[in-house]
């Protein structure tokens, strides 16, 4: 599974996305266009990806461009798992 792969899974099952993650590219905006991402699911999503990945996330490493697209998010995974 690559990132986008794992990225869109997370999502899926994070925010109950169901079918519609099926259609998520790594071109898909997230923050303000998905509306299940607030900013209580961001925090959930975090969790998920340190859960399926076996990272730790400093808050301090997060922002807002993290979550600007799909691949946005999977390159911060990918850069996760490679460290």
């Amino acid at each position: 599974m690559n990132e986008i792969e794992l990225t869109r899974a997370i999502l899926k099952n994070t925010l109950q996305l169901g079918p519609r993650a099926d259609g998520l590219d790594a071109d898909t905006p997230l923050l303000g266009h998905i509306p299940e991402l607030d900013s209580m699911a961001v925090l959930t999503v975090l969790l998920a990806i340190e859960d399926e990945c076996g990272v730790t996330i400093e808050d301090d490493e997060v922002s807002a461009e993290t979550f600007a697209t799909i691949g946005s998010l999977a390159s911060f995974v990918a850069d996760k798992l490679a460290t």
